[in-house]
């Protein structure tokens, strides 16, 4: 069952994007991470094992939010991301796992030396 939002709100300055669902939960969501686990094919691949991780999108933030039918949004990044369409699926497990994936993330990270940058205000 698709768990549809009853909000977006983006915070431009915080480059957050806050959710809330039907049953009253909210979630804030970087921008950052929105970025990092786009469901386009530049980042994740045309298949299992091609992802590509993505470094040095500390202070990326959303331009602009576009609604793809009654199924996902399209998030337009600064820095001229805007291929991911943002299923309500992908978005609550965005949600639901953040925690995991963002760690997830770090110890990608860490594993190829990336060291990320102190976000700028």
């Amino acid at each position: 069952m698709t768990t549809v939002p009853t909000e977006l709100n983006l915070h431009r300055q915080s480059r957050v994007l806050e959710i809330a669902y039907p049953d009253g939960s909210r979630y804030s969501l970087p921008c950052e991470y929105l970025r990092v686990y786009s469901p386009s094919a530049e980042v994740q691949g045309h298949g299992p094992g091609q992802e590509v991780l993505q470094v040095g999108k500390e202070d990326v933030g959303i331009d602009r939010i576009e609604p793809v039918g009654n199924y996902a949004v399209c998030l337009h990044f600064d820095d001229e991301h805007n291929t991911g369409i943002y299923s309500w699926d992908h978005l609550y497990r965005l949600c639901t796992q953040q925690e995991q994936l963002w760690q997830t993330y770090l110890d990608h990270l860490e594993q190829t030396g990336y060291q990320r940058k102190s976000r700028s205000s």
